[in-house]
C-alpha cells in the first residue's frame, strides 16, 4: 500500500495529501464508493452540504470497520447557510448526518461576494465559534479569491487553514495559490483534472507513455509534487485504485515545467467564477 504524505496546517493539524472526493456521486452509491475508497487505503474524504451525500459518506466510514479518528473528514457549508445562526446550525447538521462528534476540516464553500451584503466575516466567525466549541478541528474557506483573504486577515481571529479552489494544468490559479504559500493557507484542488480535459493533452499523454502511467496519473502527481492537497472522485473500483498509485514514481523537473506551461488563465477554467458565483439551491 503507498504511503500517502501529510500536509501540516498553520493550526497545527495534519491533513493527508490525497483524499477521495464524492462531489457528484450519487448518494446512492456514496456509501459503497468511500468504503472501498477505504479499503484501497484512503483516510481523507471530501464532500459537502451542497452534494446531498453526508450522510452516506459517514455509512460509508462506519461500513469499512476503520477508526474515525483515523479518517480525516472535510465538508462545506451550503451556499444557502451564510448568517450566523443558519450557519451554526448547518454544521450542527453536518455532524448529525455524518454520525460525527466532530469534523476535521469544514469550509466555506464559496465567498457568495454578491450575496448577504457581501459579508462573509460574521459567516466565518461563526466558523471560528465551533472550532472553539471543538465541533471543527480545522476551519477553510473554498473559492476564496486573493481579496476575500484580505479582509479575512484584517477582519477575522483565525486564518483558514486551507482554500480549496479549482486548480489544474489549465488553470494554475497563480495569484490565489502563491498568496495562500506566502501567508501560510494550505492550497487544495477542486476539478484537479479539469473535469477530464487534460487527460488527452499530447504533453500529458507523452509524459504518461514514457513513465508507464496514466494520464491521470501523471496529472495527479503533478499535483503532489507542487503542493497540492488533491482529491479524485471515481466509483469505477479500478480507478478508484489507480488514482491512489501515485507515490511510486516522481516528475523530472522538466516534466513538471511543461505541464506547468499548460496554463490558460482563465480561459482554462472549468467551473464558475467566484465573484459572480450566486448559487443558493432552493
Amino acid at each position: 500500500m503507498s504511503e500517502v504524505p501529510n500536509i501540516a496546517l498553520n493550526d497545527g493539524q495534519t491533513i493527508p495529501q490525497l483524499g477521495f472526493g464524492v462531489f457528484q456521486i450519487d448518494p446512492a452509491d456514496t456509501a459503497e464508493a468511500v468504503e472501498r475508497a477505504l479499503e484501497v487505503g484512503y483516510r481523507h474524504i471530501d464532500t459537502a452540504e451542497m452534494y446531498g451525500n453526508e450522510k452516506e459518506v459517514g455509512e460509508g466510514i462506519r461500513n469499512a470497520g476503520v477508526d474515525r479518528a483515523g479518517v480525516f473528514v472535510t465538508s462545506k457549508l451550503n451556499n444557502g447557510a451564510h448568517r450566523p445562526d443558519d450557519a451554526r446550525e448547518a454544521i450542527d447538521t453536518s455532524l448529525s448526518e455524518l454520525g460525527f462528534e466532530y469534523l476535521d476540516l469544514f469550509l466555506i464553500h464559496w465567498p457568495l461576494p454578491t450575496l448577504y451584503d457581501g459579508d462573509f466575516i460574521s459567516t466565518w466567525k461563526a466558523l471560528e465559534d465551533a472550532q472553539r466549541d471543538g465541533k471543527l478541528r480545522s476551519i477553510g474557506v473554498s473559492n476564496f479569491q486573493v481579496e476575500h483573504l484580505e479582509r479575512l486577515d484584517s477582519e477575522a481571529d483565525v486564518t483558514p487553514a486551507v482554500n480549496q479552489i479549482e486548480l489544474h494544468p489549465y488553470l494554475l490559479n497563480g495569484q490565489v495559490d502563491d498568496y495562500g504559500r506566502r501567508n501560510g493557507i494550505a492550497t487544495e484542488a477542486w476539478s484537479p483534472i479539469a473535469q477530464g480535459e487534460v487527460l488527452d493533452d499530447e504533453a500529458i499523454t507523452d509524459i504518461a507513455e514514457q513513465r508507464e502511467k496514466t494520464p491521470a496519473q501523471v496529472v495527479l502527481r503533478w499535483h503532489v509534487e507542487r503542493g497540492n492537497i488533491v482529491f479524485p472522485k471515481s466509483v469505477t473500483p479500478e480507478r478508484i485504485a489507480e488514482n491512489f498509485e501515485i507515490f511510486d514514481f516522481e516528475l523530472a523537473p522538466h516534466e513538471i515545467e511543461r505541464i506547468d506551461g499548460l496554463d490558460r488563465g482563465e480561459d482554462g477554467r472549468t467551473g464558475p467564477h467566484p465573484d459572480r458565483f450566486d448559487m443558493v439551491p432552493d
